[in-house]
C-alpha cells in the first residue's frame, strides 16, 4: 500500500515537469520552422542596401514592395505559375486515384499475390527517388519528352506512400459495414464509392494535402526535365531569377519564394484539421 502510495507521488512529479520538457520541446521546433520563414518574409520587404547592413535589422526600415515587382517583371512569372498549377493537378489527380485504386486492391480484394505486391510497394517506400534519376532521364530524354508535362508528371507519378497510407486506412473499416454492403448486391466500385470512401474522407483529405504540397515543392526532376517557360514550375523560375540578379540580390529571390510559399499555406489552414484528423485517425486505427 505504502509502495502504490509513494509509486503514485512519483508520478504526480514527474508529470509536470515531462510536460514542461514537451512544451519546451514544441516551442523550440516552431522557433527552428519558423525563424527562417520570418526572415524571408522580411527580406522580400527590404531595400537591396538594407539586405546586407551589420547589424542585421530584424524588421524592414523602410519596407518596400520593389522586390515582388521585379520578381515579376524579371522572369516570365505568370507562365512559371501556371506551369506549377498544371504539373501539381495532374500529379494530385494521378497520385490520388492510383493511391486510392490500388489501395483499395490491396486491402478488400483477394487474387494471388497480393502480399507480394504489397511488400514490393513498401520495398519502393525505401529507395530515394534520387536514385533513379540518371536512369529516368535516360528513357524520357530517348522518347523526346524533355520540356513536356508527361515528361515530368510520369516518371513522377508513383504513389507507394499513397498506396501504404490508404491501405492502413481501409483495413480499419468496420469489416460488419464492407460484409454488408457486399450482401446487398454492392460490386466492387459500387462498394468503394458508395461505403469505403465515405468513411475514409478524413485520410483521404490528409493524403491529398500531403501530395499537393510535395508535388508543388518538386525541384529536381523539373530542373532535370525543362529549361524554358513553357514547362519549367515556379522552383525552377526562382533559380532562374536568382541567376539574374547575378546570384548577390536576395530581395527578388526572397519576394519569389513568399508569392511560391502563399498558395500552399492558405490551402493548408484551410485544411489543417482534416488533416490532423485523417493521420490521427489512422494512427489509433493501425
Amino acid at each position: 500500500m505504502s509502495t502504490h502510495l509513494q509509486v503514485s507521488q512519483g508520478d504526480r512529479h514527474r508529470t509536470p515537469l515531462m510536460s514542461a520538457a514537451g512544451y519546451a520541446a514544441m516551442v523550440l521546433v516552431v522557433l527552428i520552422i519558423a525563424v527562417p520563414l520570418f526572415w524571408i518574409l522580411i527580406t522580400s520587404f527590404k531595400e537591396r542596401q538594407d539586405i546586407y547592413v551589420r547589424p542585421a535589422q530584424y524588421w524592414p526600415s523602410p519596407a518596400t514592395t520593389d522586390n515582388y515587382r521585379d520578381t515579376v517583371t524579371s522572369i516570365p512569372f505568370p507562365a512559371y505559375f501556371r506551369n506549377s498549377l498544371i504539373i501539381t493537378a495532374l500529379l494530385a489527380a494521378a497520385k490520388i486515384t492510383l493511391g486510392v485504386l490500388s489501395a483499395y486492391a490491396l486491402s478488400l480484394l483477394r487474387f494471388p499475390g497480393r502480399n507480394l505486391v504489397f511488400l514490393i510497394v513498401i520495398a519502393a517506400l525505401m529507395v530515394p527517388n534520387q536514385i533513379t534519376v540518371i536512369s529516368n532521364y535516360a528513357l524520357v530524354a530517348q522518347l523526346g519528352w524533355r520540356n513536356t508535362f508527361q515528361g515530368i508528371v510520369i516518371p513522377l507519378a508513383g504513389v507507394a506512400f499513397g498506396t501504404f497510407l490508404m491501405r492502413n486506412q481501409f483495413l480499419s473499416l468496420p469489416t460488419e459495414i464492407i460484409e454488408a454492403a457486399r450482401l446487398d448486391g454492392a460490386g466492387p466500385m459500387k462498394l468503394l464509392w458508395r461505403v469505403v470512401m465515405p468513411m475514409s474522407w478524413p485520410t483521404l483529405v490528409a493524403f491529398s494535402l500531403i501530395t499537393v504540397v510535395n508535388e508543388w515543392n518538386e525541384y529536381l526532376w523539373p530542373f532535370l526535365m525543362s529549361d524554358n517557360e513553357k514547362t519549367a514550375p515556379l522552383q525552377v523560375g526562382l533559380t532562374l531569377l536568382q541567376n539574374n540578379e547575378g546570384g548577390n540580390n536576395w530581395g527578388p529571390v526572397m519576394a519569389g519564394t513568399v508569392l511560391t510559399v502563399l498558395p500552399i499555406l492558405i490551402l493548408f489552414l484551410f485544411l489543417q484539421r482534416q488533416m490532423i484528423k485523417g493521420l490521427t485517425a489512422g494512427a489509433v486505427k493501425s
